[in-house]
């Protein structure tokens, strides 16, 4: 005999985001799928940096890393400020800290 689930369909297509949302949700993920972007979010993560050194910490040029950092910016993953000439990166906010640190806990885990 099979069971219904209407119930519990009709709970969830209730709370299920638009599907733009979800969209946005995949397009965020799929930034993260880069292990250089990765990289660059972990060495933003408790110190601002300028792209010189974010690429000599990497072992990669300026060009490289200013081009993930303007996709990381564009996500709102990342915030900059200037000094003078020299711009300085950060991690936008607590979020982006906190899915990076979930992340690494998940894949940590035993």
């Amino acid at each position: 005999m099979p069971h219904d689930h209407a119930a519990l369909l009709k709970h969830i297509k209730a709370d299920m985001p638009t599907d733009e949302l979800l969209q946005d949700l995949g397009d965020l993920f799929k930034i993260f799928g880069d292990t250089t972007r990765i990289k660059i979010m972990y060495a933003l993560y408790e110190n601002e940096m300028c792209v010189c050194a974010i690429a000599d910490l990497l072992n990669m040029t300026q060009s490289a890393i200013s081009h993930q950092l303007k996709v990381l910016k564009a996500a709102n993953l990342v915030e900059s400020r200037r000094d003078g000439k020299t711009i300085y990166y950060r991690l936008a906010d607590e979020h982006v800290k906190s899915i990076i640190a979930q992340g690494y806990e998940h894949i940590t885990e035993k």
